[in-house]
């Protein structure tokens, strides 16, 4: 009698038997291999309760992004680009992989902002469950915690396929309550998407974010979001610097005042510009009509030695917090550093190192489980300061001694 083996996608999470090895493809969603585990290997037969599969906890889904990332991402407890961390060690002539730019400088500077800041308690006074839900125009979020526009994911070590790892983001997000931003890259082409792609795939539920590409490029892209039912659209203003675009024939564009107002007049979407780190360029986004301002440094990945998103944040605030909808990233590592962004002035902030190696150690389960670990300690950091919801978060619970 053939011996069966009991197979699990972590994209949908359904359950199959074959007698081969792993399956070539999930016979419901149809995620590759990469995606399916062995729920014996797993979980040593235990199924588990309700949707958990053989993946029940963070360690398990790090301890698989482990191995997939093997050589590109040792998934530290703490992820701060040190330079002895594998992602950051010198690499003559190769890529990028997980690291920053350069020394690392940039990268560092992002955690190095964030563990400055220090939290005051408040704790006298009436019993509160602490509320972070957030509106993300038309949709209300469990949290204000977003899958940052993450993209490239298939060329570290074949870890996963492309449209897989944007769908199992997007699902992972949306049964955490949330929403991810999804990117583009150099192999993406105006003809194979592969982040369009899984957005139709999953009814629209995120937010696609271009790379600076020519305009007329951008507006059929643009488009296709729209057919989708994309909440949002954007473009990665940070994205002119990217060497190996043009090197692939994807040439990528600084955009003038002029440029972004006519993307904004193009769709019917809320614009997002992303990758602002002064005053003066968000100011001339909202100048352009731009409705969300994305502060950030692309993780450090795009020029060395800048200010940590952190530094910057609240002279932005200062000067368009009114007029757009903030958002920031980078070094947020836990809810701790996502309520110091909040206090600084962010409306909401974006994950995403975290949320790749989420998705390679555990599909869309891998990223609801850490999305989940974020809204917990967010929450206890607004119960241990005093902050019932959102609007009661600010800069007094920053220890200014």
């Amino acid at each position: 009698m053939a011996v069966m083996t009991e197979w699990f996608c972590t994209i949908c999470y359904h359950e199959q038997e074959t007698e081969k090895e792993t399956p070539e493809f999930c016979a419901q969603c149809g995620g590759g291999s990469a995606s399916i585990i062995s729920l014996a290997e797993q979980s040593g037969g235990a199924k588990g309760a309700n949707v958990s599969g053989p993946i029940e906890n963070l360690d398990q889904v790090r301890d698989r992004a482990r191995i997939k990332l093997k050589g590109i991402c040792a998934v530290y407890p703490y992820c701060d680009g040190n330079s002895d961390r594998i992602c950051q060690r010198e690499a003559y002539g190769k890529p990028i992989g997980l690291g920053g730019a350069g020394s690392g400088a940039s990268f560092a500077a992002n955690l190095t902002a964030l563990t400055k800041l220090r939290l005051q308690t408040r704790l006298v006074g009436d019993h509160f469950e602490p509320d972070p839900a957030f509106s993300f125009f038309d949709r209300m979020l469990s949290m204000p915690i977003m899958g940052s526009s993450t993209a490239g994911i298939s060329r570290y070590n074949d870890s996963m396929g492309e449209v897989d790892f944007c769908r199992a983001t997007i699902r992972g997000c949306r049964e955490a309550g949330t929403i991810a931003w999804r990117g583009d890259t150099w192999f993406y082409t105006p003809e194979n998407t592969p982040a369009l792609d899984a957005l139709e795939l999953e009814g629209g539920y995120g937010v696609p974010i271009f790379k600076p590409r020519a305009q007329d490029t951008l507006k059929g892209l643009i488009e296709r979001a729209e057919k989708a039912g994309c909440p949002a659209t954007g473009v990665d203003i940070d994205g002119c610097g990217s060497t190996i675009m043009a090197r692939n024939g994807q040439p990528v564009f600084r955009k003038p005042i002029k440029d972004l107002k006519e993307l904004v007049a193009f769709t019917s979407l809320p614009f997002i510009a992303k990758g602002i780190m002064t005053p003066e360029d968000a100011e001339a986004c909202v100048e352009a009509g731009v409705q969300v301002v994305s502060v950030s440094n692309h993780g450090g990945r795009v020029l060395d030695c800048t200010p940590g998103v952190a530094e910057v944040l609240p002279a932005i605030v200062e000067r368009v917090g009114k007029k757009a909808l903030i958002t920031a990233d980078g070094g947020i590592r836990t809810g701790y550093d996502v309520i110091k962004m909040l206090a600084l002035g962010a409306d909401a902030v974006l994950i995403g190192r975290d949320v790749i190696r989420a998705a390679v150690g555990g599909g869309a389960l891998g990223v609801r489980l850490h999305m989940e670990r974020f809204q917990t300690t967010l929450k206890r950091a607004m119960m241990m300061t005093g902050c019932p919801n959102l609007s009661a978060v600010n800069s007094d619970i920053l220890y200014r001694g």
